[in-house]
């Protein structure tokens, strides 16, 4: 039977968000509808990470947990770097599964779910060189902050990551589709669009860069806001940085991973960058942009990592001040080189030090917060909070901002910045600036 309601699970990074949005416009364009969330819906789709092995499983403890208390099912479609990865391997795991869609190729998730409603079991993992986002549908609604994807792919190959293996190689979006989407996007209600790729800053069309895209963009009426991620540091260049000094709209944040301080173990990583250079390039930001939030990316428990290489990068994270990062124990995926290297460090250990990292970080994301007290910014409203006449919003340095105000998502509002805690902060209103 047909599927008439659908639901659609994303895990991961932004990157799944955006496809994730699309599958539901390409499902709904064949007249299914979303089910709402407490209702059992025919068809789910897992659209799953693959970057750490926690994730993976839960990809597949998340299939088991779809059996209803009848013993039925609904239609089941894995999605994502998972299906990517594991192929038809991922239907031996689990019988369960109907469809097996890799993220190149989920533009065919329709037919493939009418071919699953007729009995069949398809499976696609292939990477086209052909775009698959001449086969989706125009955007029709858009949320305040939407994401866009213009670049897919990488050609880093860093010893610990399976992004080239389930995303390929670094495919770029042509310029006038990009334009056309962002567009799109805000015609649908987009006050902010972030622009996503898995090597974001290597995008690049006929000799243009992501800093002349950015730029193109900030011409949008009706475009307030413009974010990028996540960027490579061999790609920082110094027109992207020269973008931050001189286009309003692009927003003071960059995440930038760096994954670690040490030296060694950014060679055995086969991470293009040093220490030094990558310092370098914050330097250059700061100078264009002085106020701008710094993220990163880091990895603990690298093989081979010792306590020297540890304290390394615990010095960059003070040196760098970096008002948010993300923080991870090693996770060895199958395929990659850094899987079989020798000195793997054991779990307890890199429980230890990602504690350590962790508090570091906080206590500099804390601080960070702290510094913007009594500033007085905009806020773009996304949501409701909580509390009755709380609405919640982004400031330009992506803080979570609580505040009492009549404004709807999509608003823009002036706010003096009044407390700040650990993940979020608090502000005052002192006027709407645009709706």
């Amino acid at each position: 039977m047909t599927p008439k309601t659908f639901k659609i699970k994303s895990f991961g990074c932004q990157m799944n968000v955006y496809d994730g949005e699309r599958m539901s416009e390409l499902l709904s364009r064949q007249g299914m509808r979303a089910a709402a969330e407490s209702e059992n819906a025919d068809l789910v789709v897992l659209n799953t990470c693959h970057i750490r092995e926690k994730a993976a499983e839960k990809a597949y403890s998340d299939v088991g947990r779809l059996k209803r208390e009848d013993g039925s099912k609904p239609l089941i479609a894995l999605a994502g770097c998972v299906a990517q990865a594991e192929g038809a391997e991922a239907r031996r795991r689990s019988q369960m599964i109907d469809i097996v869609v890799g993220p190149q190729a989920y533009h065919r998730l329709p037919e493939m779910v009418a071919e699953a409603s007729r009995g069949g079991r398809p499976v696609d993992t292939a990477m086209p060189a052909i775009s698959k986002f001449d086969a989706l549908p125009p955007r029709r609604r858009a949320a305040p902050s939407a994401f866009l994807t213009v670049q897919e792919g990488c050609d880093k190959f860093c010893t610990y990551c399976v992004v080239p293996y389930t995303r390929g190689a670094e495919i770029s979006r042509a310029w006038d589709d990009v334009v056309a989407e962002a567009h799109a996007l805000v015609d649908a209600g987009a006050r902010e669009i972030v622009l996503l790729g898995q090597n974001v800053n290597a995008w690049a069309d006929d000799r243009r860069g992501l800093a002349d895209l950015i730029r193109a963009l900030a011409r949008i009426d009706g475009l307030e806001r413009i974010r990028y991620t996540t960027s490579h540091p061999a790609d920082m260049t110094d027109a992207l940085v020269a973008a931050h000094g001189e286009v309003g709209k692009l927003m003071p944040y960059l995440h930038l991973p760096v994954q670690s301080g040490s030296n060694r173990i950014l060679k055995a990583m086969n991470r293009s960058h040093t220490t030094e250079t990558y310092l370098r390039v914050l330097d250059k930001m700061r100078a264009a942009r002085p106020d701008i939030a710094l993220s990163g990316d880091f990895i603990v428990g690298f093989p081979g990592e010792t306590e020297e290489d540890f304290e390394a990068t615990l010095q960059i994270v003070d040196e760098v001040r970096y008002a948010s990062a993300y923080s991870f124990k090693y996770s060895a995926r199958p395929g990659t080189p850094a899987a079989i290297m020798e000195d793997q460090i054991p779990q307890e250990l890199m429980d230890e030090r990602l504690r350590r990292l962790q508090e570091r970080i906080n206590g500099h994301r804390l601080a960070f917060n702290r510094s913007k007290v009594g500033c007085d910014t905009q806020v773009l409203i996304e949501r409701k909070g909580k509390l009755p006449g709380q609405m919640i919003g982004r400031s330009p340095w992506l803080q979570s901002v609580h505040v009492e105000t009549t404004a709807e998502p999509g608003d823009i509002v002036g706010v003096t910045l009044v407390a700040a805690g650990p993940n979020s902060m608090s502000g005052a209103v002192r006027q709407q600036v645009a709706a």
